[in-house]
C-alpha cells in the first residue's frame, strides 16, 4: 500500500511521485529483521544434539560451542554449511540476540495471556502472552495476501505444543514473516508440524517427529536437541511434503522482495507516458493564458 505522502502536489508531480512509489514498492528490499541469520536454519549456543535421521535444510551454527558439541550428523543430513564455533556462527548469534531483542520491544497488538492457541484464527499482528503459551491442535494465520504481513508472538516463558498440532498460515506470500519470540525454552511435541522462526532464550528441544516446514530453530544460550524431525529455512524446498505451496524461497525471513515482473514494467511505461501527456497538456495550457 503507498502512503498518502506518495500523491501531494500538482498532478504531474503526483504522477511522478507515483512512478517513484511504484518502483521503491516493487523492487527495494525490506529490511531482514533476521539480517545475518538467513542461512541457519539451526542456530545454537551450547549444543546441537539429534537422534535418527533428522534432516536440516539451511545451515547449522553453533557459538560459542565447537563441533564437538554436534552430535548425530550422521546419520542427521544437513543440507547447508556447519559453522561450529567459528566467526560466521559468532555474528549469527550476535544478530538473532539483536533480532530477539526487537521482536520482544515490539508494541502488542491482542493479550492472549491463558488462552491456548489451538483452533484461533489469527490476521497479521503482534500477539503476547505474559507467561506460557500453548498450542493443543491446529493453529491458522491467515495473512490474507498482504505482501507485509508480519505475525510476532512475544511469549514470556514457554512456548509448548501438544503431540500432533499444527501451525498453518494460509493466503501467505514470499515475504510473509512470522516469528515466536520464547523467553525460556520452547519445546515442540510429538508429530506437530510448525511454522516460522522461533528465537528462544534458553533451549529448543523438538519431540520425535516434529517439524518445523519453514522457519528456524534459534537457541540464543543453551541447545536444540532433535529427534527424527526435518528443520528447514527453505519453504519452497521441502515443505515436508504438507503440500504447503503458499510460500515461495524466501518465506520467513525477510529477504529482498522480487525484482519488478514485466506487468510491473508496463505499468512503469504507462505512468511515464501518464507523466508526459499531463506535463504537455499543463504547458499547452499555460501558454494559452498568456496569449490570452
Amino acid at each position: 500500500m503507498y502512503s498518502r505522502a506518495c500523491f501531494r502536489g500538482s498532478p504531474v508531480a503526483a504522477s511522478l511521485m507515483l512512478l517513484t512509489c511504484t518502483l521503491y514498492s516493487s523492487s527495494v528490499a525490506r529490511a531482514s529483521t533476521l539480517f545475518g541469520v538467513e542461512n541457519e536454519a539451526i542456530l545454537a549456543a551450547s549444543a546441537v544434539t539429534s537422534t535418527g535421521q533428522t534432516l536440516i535444510i539451511g545451515d547449522l551454527g553453533i557459538w560459542p560451542g565447537l563441533n564437538a558439541a554436534i552430535t548425530g550428523f550422521p546419520p542427521g543430513t544437513v543440507q547447508g554449511t556447519v559453522n561450529a564455533g567459528d566467526s560466521v556462527a559468532q555474528q549469527a548469534q550476535a544478530s538473532a540476540f539483536g533480532a530477539y531483542t526487537t521482536l520482544a520491544g515490539l508494541a502488542f497488538t491482542t493479550d492472549l495471556t491463558g488462552q491456548d492457541l489451538g483452533g484461533k484464527i489469527l490476521t497479521p499482528g503482534v500477539y503476547h502472552f505474559d507467561s506460557s503459551a500453548q498450542l493443543t491442535g491446529l493453529l491458522t494465520l491467515d495473512a490474507q495476501g498482504n505482501n507485509n504481513a508480519l505475525f510476532v508472538f512475544q511469549i514470556g516463558s514457554t512456548l509448548t505444543t501438544a503431540s500432533a498440532s499444527n501451525v498453518q498460515v494460509i493466503n501467505g506470500t514470499s515475504s510473509t514473516e512470522l516469528y515466536w519470540q520464547v523467553g525460556s525454552s520452547a519445546t515442540l511435541g510429538t508429530t506437530t508440524n510448525f511454522a516460522g522462526n522461533i528465537l528462544a532464550s534458553a533451549s529448543i528441544t523438538l519431540n520425535t517427529g516434529a517439524n518445523i516446514l519453514c522457519g528456524r530453530a534459534i537457541a540464543l544460550t543453551a541447545a536444540v536437541t532433535l529427534d527424527n524431525n526435518t528443520v528447514s529455512n527453505n519453504c519452497s524446498e521441502s515443505n515436508g511434503g504438507s503440500g504447503r505451496t503458499d510460500f515461495g524461497s524466501y518465506g520467513f525471513s525477510g529477504e529482498a522482495i522480487p525484482t519488478p515482473e514485466p506487468a510491473t514494467f508496463s505499468l512503469m511505461g504507462a505512468s511515464l507516458l501518464g507523466v508526459a501527456f499531463l506535463a504537455s497538456r499543463r504547458k499547452r495550457s499555460q501558454t494559452s493564458k498568456v496569449g490570452s
